[in-house]
């Protein structure tokens, strides 16, 4: 075998497992991330009057430590109780749930942004609400398309993740007033 025919082979082997990875990419941290900052922003909306970098602050740390409390438990449970996990599988969890945390960065910038648009407390809420769960309907319509879902299995997803944001502000509206 040739020099270029090794490159090729290892440059092909690296496109089909990073094609095999996005394959299996798994966008269940990104919904439920979303679902998380969005019970974030109603849970502080309860408290009246706040900083809003101290809200762009709760959803952040807050979905850190989901995300770690996720990677604990997929490292040392179950699955992994009888092997030490090695640190490429501590990285690989790592980035696997990390769509956790970077589901609270939209709500958090439209929080972050809300000053600029003139918005009040509530509006910011309500925006930041809004955001979460256009995030959750996103991830699960990425994660159907990823997944080679038919475009009706897609519709049915984004359909349920809709009625559950929805169900979101219900509970809002029903805890605020």
């Amino acid at each position: 075998m040739t020099a270029d025919e090794t490159w090729a082979g290892r440059s092909t082997n690296r496109r089909e497992r990073r094609a095999a990875h996005r394959a299996h990419a798994d966008y269940t941290g990104g919904v439920y991330g979303s679902m998380l900052a969005a019970s974030v922003v109603i849970g502080a909306g309860t408290l009246g009057s706040f900083p809003r970098a101290e809200l762009v602050l709760l959803l952040l740390l807050t979905s850190l430590v989901f995300w770690i409390a996720h990677v604990h438990a997929e490292l040392f449970g179950a699955r992994l109780a009888r092997h030490t996990p090695d640190r490429r599988v501590i990285l690989r969890v790592c980035r696997e749930e990390w769509p956790i945390v970077k589901a609270a960065v939209p709500p958090a910038a439209a929080i972050a942004v809300s000053p600029v648009l003139g918005l009040d407390v509530p509006g910011t809420l309500w925006l930041a609400l809004s955001v979460a769960v256009a995030g959750q309907v996103g991830w699960s319509v990425a994660a159907a398309h990823r997944a080679g879902a038919s475009r009706r299995l897609v519709a049915v997803t984004a359909t349920v993740n809709v009625l559950l944001g929805l169900v979101i502000v219900v509970v809002k509206i029903t805890v605020t007033h």
